[in-house]
């Protein structure tokens, strides 16, 4: 339900940050937009994912995986925002799935959709501890601990965070902006150079053959965790103007975006190797201990020697862009929590700027929680914490696109608020049934996604499912449902 309220502060204010009224009005299209990019984190997805699909799924044609993974989160948007007209929640995902298959399965979709964000958080916070030490190291000769760089980066994020959307759009626009900018310088002049050693290649790359050569399932799975945080668009509902327009055309306009600027910048890369040597290099990089330089390596030969100082640091912004953008959807869902009773209220206040910023306290805290048994156990910051968190984010979101896909179906049968069978059914139905061919795929590739670990990844593929029925499970204990109103 929208609960969103305008007027003066003063005393009708303090009653609307204690009833916990998000600050409306404060995004347009393209604020949430670069929420949505940030927590892509393009230069990280590039660098990290792209030469592991290369080297590992389906080469040449990996570019074409990305192309299948956005039409997916296309498909799979079709219903999200035909819903997105008739529930504005800062819950998002769960606020759906609790409309569409009740209380229960909205609490436990609450419970998976928080693990996979802290997760994924926790995992950024990996990258960028390792990152962020190897540039003191290297430009200051300072011996910094990886965790010693989160641990700061925390505060930070929190302050931001609690300063209000305004400003962390601001911040993350910039960020974005950079690591998006140099990425098409690249792109572009490698286009209009026809290309690398063995021209553009387009069939070699686009062709069915290429794209279903190698291993394509994995190719999708890397593909698709480096789209998360698409959801970013429904959170922001509360505070974006005309949420009933402005939800969906970011929604749409992020998807493009994401998609296009992935499978192009992929297939230059590919072009600027030559199909034939792409693998081998990506291998190369990867055995070398350092996949980035599969991505930085074609970039400083075409825009100088430049970039090798300056792409550190942009993906070091660029996983800081990307942290806070998924604190703020942390914190964002234990506030409709809060705001709801399923956990203890104060969640659900607001500051003066009406930022969640108890909420995101409490998230900042969990980040810690998530981080610390990796610093004081000694454990690699990317091997570990990075490629686990990363496992598992992608896995429960998911999980969280199929039951929201069905929520739709569900919700539309029963409210009769939107007759449009595309809308309404098919492509939700869809996008159901892709989303769980996704979910085969990563279920049965999860090893080599988390770095090859077959005991962890059991581990870790069974806390999703595990996650989601204790929360459920937790909904329906008398305390809970009188609280909630049930």
């Amino acid at each position: 339900m929208d609960t969103r309220t305008t007027g003066p502060e003063g005393a009708a204010g303090e009653a609307r940050r204690s009833s916990g009224t998000l600050k409306p009005d404060a995004l347009g299209v393209l604020g949430i937009v670069f929420f949505v990019l940030s927590a892509q984190a393009p230069l990280t997805g590039i660098a990290g994912a792209v030469p592991l699909a290369i080297a590992l799924g389906s080469g040449p044609g990996t570019p074409a995986a990305y192309l299948a993974a956005g039409a997916l989160v296309l498909l799979f948007s079709v219903g999200y925002v035909a819903m997105s007209r008739h529930v504005v929640d800062a819950g998002a995902f769960a606020g759906y799935i609790g409309r569409g298959l009740g209380d229960t399965a909205g609490t436990g979709g609450a419970g998976v959709a928080l693990f996979a964000y802290n997760a994924v958080q926790a995992a950024m916070y990996g990258l960028y501890g390792s990152m962020v030490s190897g540039l003191f190291a290297r430009y200051l000769g300072w011996d910094v601990p990886w965790w010693a760089c989160v641990l700061v980066t925390m505060a930070v994020v929190q302050l931001l965070g609690a300063a209000g959307v305004e400003m962390g759009a601001k911040v993350l626009a910039v960020f974005v902006l950079a690591e998006v900018g140099i990425l098409l310088a690249f792109g572009v002049l490698v286009l209009l150079r026809g290309g690398g050693p063995e021209g553009l290649a387009a069939t070699r790359t686009f062709a069915p053959s290429a794209a279903l050569g190698g291993a394509p399932g994995v190719a999708l799975m890397f593909a698709l965790a480096s789209m998360l945080g698409f959801e970013a668009t429904a959170i922001y509902g509360e505070e974006a103007r005309e949420p009933h327009k402005t939800v969906p055309r970011a929604t749409y306009l992020a998807g493009g975006v994401i998609t296009l600027f992935f499978a192009f910048t992929t297939w230059m890369l590919v072009s600027a190797y030559g199909p034939s040597k792409a693998v081998a290099a990506a291998g190369a990089a990867l055995a070398g201990g350092d996949a980035a330089v599969f991505v930085f390596a074609p970039i400083a030969e075409r825009l100088g020697g430049w970039t090798g100082d300056v792409l550190p640091f942009l993906l070091a912004t660029s996983l800081f862009a990307g942290i806070l953008a998924f604190h703020n959807s942390a914190n964002r869902y234990l506030f409709s929590l809060g705001r709801r009773r399923l956990l203890p209220g104060r969640l659900g206040r607001l500051n003066r700027r009406r930022s969640p910023a108890v909420a995101g306290a409490v998230q900042t805290a969990v980040a810690a929680v998530f981080v610390l048994p990796f610093a004081l156990t000694g454990k690699d910051p990317v091997l570990t914490l990075f490629s686990w968190g990363s496992g598992v984010a992608v896995l429960a979101i998911m999980l969280m696109y199929f039951l929201t896909s069905v929520s739709v179906i569900v919700f539309f049968r029963r409210e009769r608020l939107d007759d449009r069978l595309w809308h309404t059914v098919v492509a939700p139905g869809l996008g159901a049934l892709g989303v769980t061919a996704a979910i085969w795929l990563i279920v049965s590739n999860f090893t080599t996604l988390i770095g090859g670990d077959t005991a962890a990844a059991t581990v870790l593929a069974a806390s999703v499912p595990v996650v989601f029925l204790v929360c459920a499970g937790l909904s329906r204990l008398p305390a809970a449902r009188a609280a909630a109103g049930d």
